[in-house]
């Protein structure tokens, strides 16, 4: 690199003499052969040496002053331009005169692209000749010494980028060039917009590679002179409809596969594909959609659904196919599982076997649609129902199947937690006496069940036409003998009339017999359930006028819970 700036000095420093002009006005060179053979022989290496002239593209001068550029490259430099000769350029400094001769030419002619040069720019007006003989002599100008009219890149993949990447001769780019062919090169990435710094071009070929992403056509206005450009075989994205003009501007042969125009064919496929598939897309959007509603709506946002209502195919999924493992309990008239909700909620499945007409299945409707708006602790929670014409069902909150009758018998409680059970039982009556007086209910020690958190829970229910206030008392009076006594009225002939006749026996003078011989006889326990046993039998008894009403039986187990409470 030293070499190449003494020789560019030694030349600078020689007088010129300059000979007569060729056919585009310009002065001829006389070659100092004898120094620069002398030079070449003292290195002991080969050279190529051209002189160009500065008015020309390699120099951007087009006046009469000249300036000698010396280009000094390997013979190899078309296949070896990449590496060192990258970096070389990057230290080359330009002659100490340079700048000087800049500075004339610039007067000479204002036009020239470095005349608005600051000196900071001087090393790349000076590395942009090197490369512009280069270039010059890799496009196969006929006389790079006359002129430089053409980038022919043409086919070279190997070297077209590096070109492409010298920014700096692309900003001083030569006057003299009027056509650009850089086609065929498989180049990547977005367009070169270097190439808008060169705006005398007429011809511009960037057809056959595999640019892509915007076209940027308002930078066309630039190129005032361009009269053919060729685009075709790219990547680029569609034009806008605005920029239709510049459509107008060059034959449509330019953008053929280019990606700028809309690919007809493309679009009529697309236009085909709609047709098909719009009409097969919405009829089985339709299709799943009628699905979901009416066999799978657990699958819509909560929103969509039908409240309360379950179909068959929810309640096969949720107990697995109705899987051995999840049937609890099978009876002649109903079979009973366990499932699990798409949400992990567990629940309790009741399916009724027998048919029911279309009136039956209307009134289980309107008994369900009662049913799921009670809410109470001491009441299990009814979720919906599914009333289709091959199966019935109620869909209830998961209660363990541990109920009172089985807590009676195997952990003989104390009294206390006797009459809790008793006040949960009883809150919950008040509760529907008081909302919901059609709803009946089984009072039963086996149909009462227990929560997690030990509270006692009613669990079957049914709404009557005619409800009576005084068959409840009733059940709940014989519930109340049986948690004192321990004793169930099918040990009596399977009927609560003989059971309720049993304890009426033996009291009031023989209570102790009746009352459950686990429950303790210290304290008032004893005392206290020998009222309870009282209560029990006045709710049984149903003489006009001798049965107290649910708020006095109400009083009468809120005293007796708060004495064992307290």
């Amino acid at each position: 690199m030293d070499r190449i700036n003494q020789l560019s000095g030694h030349l600078l420093t020689q007088p010129i003499n300059f000979g007569i002009r060729g056919k585009h006005g310009l002065p001829r060179f006389l070659y100092l052969k004898s120094q620069l053979f002398a030079c070449m022989k003292s290195q002991q290496t080969t050279l190529q040496v051209h002189f160009l002239p500065q008015n020309l593209a390699m120099a951007f001068i087009n006046s009469t002053p000249f300036f000698i550029i010396l280009i000094v490259s390997s013979t190899s430099f078309s296949s070896a331009f990449a590496g060192s000769v990258v970096e070389d350029l990057n230290n080359l400094k330009p002659p100490p005169n340079f700048k000087q001769t800049i500075t004339n030419n610039c007067q000479l002619n204002p036009s020239l692209r470095y005349c608005n040069a600051t000196p900071h720019d001087l090393d790349e007006i000076f590395k942009s000749t090197i490369v512009a003989s280069h270039l010059c002599r890799e496009s196969k100008n006929p006389n790079c010494v006359e002129s430089f009219p053409k980038i022919n890149l043409r086919d070279r993949p190997k070297i077209a980028p590096l070109y492409l990447s010298f920014s700096f001769f692309w900003k001083y780019c030569p006057l003299t060039i009027v056509v650009i062919d850089i086609s065929h090169n498989s180049l990547r990435g977005e367009f070169p917009s270097d190439v808008f710094h060169c705006t005398q071009i007429r011809r511009l070929d960037l057809s056959h590679n595999e640019l892509s992403g915007e076209v940027p056509i308002q930078n066309f206005s630039l190129l005032n002179n361009l009269t053919m450009l060729n685009i075709s075989y790219n990547y680029f994205s569609e034009t806008k409809i605005s920029d239709a003009q510049f459509l107008k501007r060059f034959n449509s042969s330019s953008f053929i596969h280019s990606g700028l125009l809309p690919d007809h064919n493309k679009f009529k496929i697309k236009a085909v594909l709609l047709l098909i598939l719009f009409p097969l897309v919405v009829i089985l959007f339709v299709v799943l959609l009628s699905w979901l509603c009416f066999w799978r709506p657990d699958f819509l946002p909560r929103m969509f659904r039908r409240k309360y209502k379950f179909t068959p195919a929810m309640l096969k999924a949720e107990t697995d196919g109705f899987s051995k493992s999840n049937l609890v309990r099978r009876s002649a008239k109903t079979d009973i599982y366990r499932g699990v909700l798409r949400d992990g909620s567990r629940v309790r499945i009741e399916i009724y076997k027998s048919s029911a007409s279309r009136e039956n299945r209307r009134k289980f409707v309107e008994e369900c649609r009662v049913l799921v708006e009670l809410c109470h602790e001491n009441l299990v929670q009814v979720l919906g129902w599914c009333d289709s014409r091959r199966l019935k069902a109620v869909v209830t909150e998961w209660v363990d199947e541990y109920n009172v009758e089985m807590w009676l018998s195997s952990t003989a409680p104390q009294w206390k937690y006797r009459v809790g059970v008793l006040m949960g039982i009883v809150e919950g009556m008040s509760y529907l006496q008081e909302g919901w007086p059609e709803v009946d209910y089984d009072l039963k020690t086996s149909s009462i069940l227990f929560s997690q958190n030990e509270e006692p829970m009613i669990s079957r229910f049914r709404v009557e036409e005619h409800h009576s206030c005084t068959r409840k008392i009733y059940k709940f009076g014989v519930l109340v003998l049986e948690m004192v006594t321990n004793r169930r009225p099918r040990e009596f002939e399977g009927n609560e009339v003989s059971f309720v006749e049993w304890v009426t026996e033996y009291y009031p003078g023989n209570s102790e017999e009746v009352i459950d011989e686990k429950l303790s006889r210290a304290g008032h326990d004893l005392d206290h359930a020998t009222e309870a046993l009282e209560l029990g039998l006045m709710c049984t008894e149903t003489t006009q006028g001798q049965q107290p009403s649910l708020d006095e039986v109400y009083d009468v187990i809120s005293r007796l819970h708060r004495c064992c409470v307290a």
